[in-house]
């Protein structure tokens, strides 16, 4: 099935999120009284649509904003600014029950494997706790279930009543997949799930996730720093830069015909496997630091390291997110629709 895009909206069925102008900030607070001096706008207007049964990848330099976006989606952070639907439903109108019920269909898988599990907790706890929460099996189905979980993922099930410290980073992590599939959801938020593995252990994560996602018919969004990863893992990517997505496309389209400035630095930096190829490859290194979120740059967030930045535009106007060709959106001054 062709990925369908973010202005695609005849297929409504098949839309299983949609983000709109989704912004957060968290107050900056100073002196005695707790003076609101300022705000860190860590996701600053965010758009885009996820499709039932697709992996969207969400990547960008360290600090960019994926993690908090996440975690703004499945409300863990209450959104300062826009909606978010799921399934139809705005996420940031729900509460207490409404909003309990509605995440069960939603789970997270989070980056550290060692400080996401309760080391006071066995297994058969850590991954039984969503059922106890919601009221779904007694003591003895929940038992059951949990054994049929951790088949699922990889793991014995007679390691049940062992806990977090007796397994390994790459065991862990299926530990907290087997928590997240414990409740059946739809949509699963993967934050890094593999940056903290080795890298044989990260191939068997990932090929874990295609095969669950292809058995159960799950959707992921996928937040990670490895660009070679998540042109495996996903359909379309999205790229952010300063808490904004500067590019998104089908997978193959942003490898090879990457618009934005950003997109291109980031690809170049990317190791290529032959080395007449990797000799001829043009690296595009970016000049200063990242900007603070606290006081994003005026106009353009990228016009401060930008290669190809135009004085009295860059700096002056915040670029508008469009469509440029078909499926492929980008936020830059000098890419123009065609």
């Amino acid at each position: 099935m062709t990925a369908p895009t973010v202005a695609t909206q005849t297929e409504e069925p098949e839309v299983i999120l949609r983000v709109r102008n989704l912004k957060k900030y968290f107050p900056i607070r100073r002196g005695v009284f707790q003076r609101h001096v300022g705000d860190v706008k860590a996701v600053d207007d965010v758009s885009f649509d996820v499709y039932k049964g697709e992996t969207l990848g969400l990547v960008g330099e360290s600090g960019c904003g994926k993690t908090t976006t996440g975690r703004t989606i499945i409300r863990l952070y209450d959104p300062t600014a826009g909606s978010v639907y799921f399934q139809g439903r705005d996420m940031a109108e729900l509460k207490g029950k409404e909003l309990r019920a509605m995440r069960r269909k939603m789970q997270m898988i989070f980056q550290d494997p060692y400080a996401s599990l309760n080391p006071r907790m066995s297994v058969l706890g850590i991954v039984g706790e969503p059922l106890e929460i919601h009221h779904i099996a007694n003591r003895s189905e929940r038992k059951e279930r949990v054994a049929e979980l951790l088949k699922l993922v990889g793991l014995n099930p007679a390691f049940m009543n062992r806990y977090p410290h007796e397994f390994s980073g790459g065991q862990r992590q299926r530990i907290g997949l087997a928590r997240a599939l414990a409740l059946n959801p739809d949509l699963i938020i993967c934050d890094e799930p593999i940056s903290a593995l080795d890298v044989s252990i990260q191939a068997q994560v990932v090929n874990l996730l295609e095969e669950l996602q292809e058995q159960l018919g799950l959707t992921y969004i996928f937040i990670a720093h490895d660009l070679s990863m998540v042109r495996h893992i996903s359909k379309r990517v999205a790229v952010m830069y300063l808490g904004k997505i500067v590019e998104l496309t089908d997978r193959d389209t942003l490898y090879t015909n990457p618009l934005h400035p950003y997109t291109q630095a980031l690809l170049s930096a990317v190791p290529v496997p032959d080395p007449f190829i990797e000799e001829t490859r043009k690296r595009i290194i970016l000049k200063g630091d990242l900007p603070s979120p606290a006081n994003p740059p005026s106009g353009c967030n990228f016009h401060t390291r930008c290669p190809v930045f135009q004085k009295g535009l860059c700096d002056v106007q915040d670029p508008e997110f469009i469509e440029v060709e078909p499926g492929h959106f980008c936020a830059c001054h000098l890419v123009k629709p065609q």
